[in-house]
């Protein structure tokens, strides 16, 4: 990665460090909850649309894909995180495409892809014994450990996915509905499934840095169910998840990094997200009431 990509935070780090706590006064703790910032909105608001899309499980098929990208990319002396982002982007849009082209039910597909995927990255692994203590990245996540990089393309990625959602949220929304009505009144089903194949894996991919494989699910699933939870719109519900994976983002960070709880990151986000759907299911039945 050439440092073309490299842009210069440090207002950003400078409004970080006003916070009154004194973990957000070393850089980086400022560069994770920068990237946290970027990343927790982009998963809401993905989120939504997984649910929509009855996809929840195609997340943690892509989560998992992180696995082989990781190990093709120890194995063959690449970058592993770009390894992990190029291998993530290909498994979301070959299970889009067998989708699309197989007379199979998602779950079958996915199911499939999923069993390759996982069994590549085992096969991977085995064959190069050492490689096994360099995953635990991928099981736990650091987002301790995002550089300037990687937060410069997370920033592209978030203008990306925001055009994206501006152009094509109204053609999404007739595609989870009913795609063969929707391909009837013009819209181009195929493009659009397949660009949001592709964001989906991205932002998978960063969430797997942040959270670990094992949570990256959550990340997108819980903000979304907490805001059905409180939203009495669909515009609503965009806005109330979004709420939720920030604040979760930043107390979970927060959190994790006080001297009496010492936890990782990723788990403590999780932790707080599901706090807050359960305030948000006793808000709902008490609102029913």
């Amino acid at each position: 990665m050439s440092e073309f990509f490299i842009l210069d935070f440090s207002p950003v780090y400078a409004l970080i460090a006003l916070l009154p706590w004194d973990c957000f006064q070393v850089g980086f703790m400022q560069r994770a909850l920068f990237a946290l910032f970027l990343l927790a909105p982009m998963a809401a608001v993905l989120g939504i649309e997984v649910i929509n899309f009855r996809m929840a499980f195609f997340s943690d098929v892509v989560g998992h894909s992180a696995f082989t990208g990781m190990a093709c990319g120890l194995l063959l002396s690449i970058e592993p995180r770009l390894a992990m982002l190029v291998f993530g982007v290909f498994t979301g849009i070959v299970i889009m495409a067998m989708y699309r082209r197989l007379h199979f039910s998602s779950d079958t597909v996915i199911g499939i892809v999923f069993s390759g995927v996982v069994a590549l990255g085992l096969a991977v692994v085995s064959r190069a014994g050492g490689m096994a203590r360099d995953m635990r990245q991928f099981l736990y996540g650091d987002i301790l450990a995002i550089n300037e990089v990687e937060i410069s393309l997370l920033l592209l990625l978030s203008a990306g996915l925001l055009l994206f959602q501006f152009l094509g949220y109204n053609s999404l929304l007739s595609i989870a509905l009913d795609p063969v009505t929707a391909r009837v009144r013009g819209v181009r089903v195929a493009l659009w499934q397949y660009f949001f194949a592709g964001f989906l894996a991205l932002v998978v991919m960063y969430s797997v840095w942040a959270v670990g494989v094992l949570l990256v699910t959550a990340m997108l699933i819980v903000p979304a169910a907490t805001a059905r939870n409180l939203a009495r719109s669909a515009c609503g519900m965009f806005w109330w998840a979004i709420a939720a994976a920030q604040l979760s983002a930043f107390a979970g960070l927060a959190l994790a990094a006080q001297d009496w709880l010492v936890t990782a990151g990723g788990a403590t986000i999780i932790l707080v997200a599901c706090c807050l759907f359960g305030i948000s299911v006793v808000w709902a039945i008490v609102r029913n009431r």
